[in-house]
């Protein structure tokens, strides 16, 4: 029997986008994510053709293969591969559950939607994922334009994050937000939750700050953060590529991995294990082209190893304030050109005996020109000589005869 995936109770699509829209979601799913032989199937003849196909109600033939060979050729992939044939049987066991417009139905009633290539809501930085472009976005939130590459940055790191984690994740957050980036995270435990709490409370864009599930949007995942997911659904945006029900797997962690390093101009990690899911996050940055930075930590702490990979490594810059990050996703809003806000220090200048001197000085007690020469290592003549041009730019001050140095010092 043909099966209809284009009719439902409650919604009967009048345009050939609405058409599209039902054939991706039912795609989606069909094939798991970065199902590269499902995707290259829809680039050669279309989502709607390609559900028939791939249902079984679309004969197949040598021309058809010889052309997913090339797209997947094209990509980097293998030059040989399986046959159709072989991934039809693959996807036969889902067509039975197939109800997309039920999918589509679970979304309005969760007051989210189901965008595809062509909307204008879509993301058009996706489009650098080539042939890994996912098939649709399930997206449960307010209808808000969605932030550019450059308006978006990733913060990742551990799950089990330490208190100096935090709370850089938390301050990068909060004053990304502050200057009108989208903050972009995967709603896990750890870094991933502070960096949407300090995007929630600093945030001044239309989309504070994005979270990428790796199952689907009806269900917060995991249940420990679901009143922060739920802020984020209603302040932001919670999105998946997989549909409602969709069970969040280890492979669909790491499949998504991929969205949130091509939906950011940069992704920085804040910590990250040794073998860390974060640095998957940064390798797909790496290899889209775009900026990865990493933050510092102690060289006593694990959960900075992976961070010291990367800058060891040369594939990340050291980031060490919001100043830095928004220097590498561009200047934006009230930014000064990317240049650190720091006044000039009061000894700026100053030569270097004037600054050995000026380190001898004592704060509290005063000392004599004869135990400065001592402790400096200078002459009696260039700790006077000093002493006298510190003395003029309000460094040091003199106390009958003793010296020490000023409290702006």
């Amino acid at each position: 029997m043909r099966r209809n995936y284009t009719k439902g109770p409650s919604h009967v699509p009048t345009t050939s986008q609405e058409k599209e829209r039902i054939a991706r979601a039912a795609l989606a799913r069909l094939m798991e994510p970065q199902d590269s032989v499902g995707l290259a199937l829809v680039r050669a003849v279309g989502a709607i053709d390609a559900l028939g196909v791939a249902t079984g109600e679309l004969g197949t033939g040598p021309t058809l293969e010889q052309e997913i060979s090339e797209l997947l050729m094209d990509e980097g992939g293998p030059a040989t591969w399986p046959g159709l044939a072989a991934s039809l049987r693959r996807w036969a066991p889902r067509v039975a559950d197939l109800a997309p417009e039920r999918d589509m139905e679970t979304m309005r009633r969760l007051g989210g939607r189901v965008i595809v290539p062509g909307d204008e809501l879509w993301p058009a930085q996706l489009a650098d994922l080539g042939l890994q472009e996912p098939l649709c976005l399930w997206w449960r939130g307010n209808e808000q334009p969605f932030p550019t590459a450059r308006q978006a940055v990733a913060l990742v790191g551990s799950r089990d994050s330490t208190s100096y984690g935090a709370s850089v994740t938390g301050d990068f957050a909060y004053t990304l937000a502050q200057r009108g980036y989208t903050v972009v995270s995967g709603g896990a435990y750890g870094i991933d939750a502070h960096a949407h709490r300090g995007a929630l409370s600093g945030g001044s864009a239309d989309i504070p700050t994005i979270a990428v599930m790796a199952g689907g949007v009806d269900r917060f995942y995991p249940s420990g953060n679901e009143e922060l997911l739920r802020a984020v659904s209603t302040q932001g945006a919670v999105i998946a590529e997989v549909p409602p029900g969709s069970a969040p797997t280890r492979y669909r962690f790491l499949q998504r991995n991929r969205l949130i390093a091509a939906i950011a101009s940069v992704t920085v990690v804040v910590e990250a294990r040794w073998r860390s899911g974060a640095l998957n996050t940064a390798h797909h940055a790496e290899t889209l082209g775009r900026a990865v930075a990493a933050v510092p930590g102690s060289v006593h702490s694990a959960n900075s190893a992976g961070c010291h990979r990367l800058l060891r490594d040369g594939g990340a810059v050291c980031v060490t304030d919001a100043g830095e990050i928004a220097e590498l996703a561009g200047a934006m809003g009230d930014m000064d050109g990317g240049e650190k806000e720091s006044p000039p220090a009061v000894h700026d200048g100053l030569c270097l005996e004037d600054l050995i001197l000026l380190d001898a000085l004592p704060l509290r007690s005063a000392s004599s020109v004869e135990k400065l020469t001592v402790v400096a290592g200078l002459s009696p003549d260039a700790v006077r000589a000093g002493l006298a041009r510190l003395n003029a730019l309000g460094l040091a001050t003199s106390d009958r005869g003793t010296w020490k140095r000023a409290k702006n010092a």
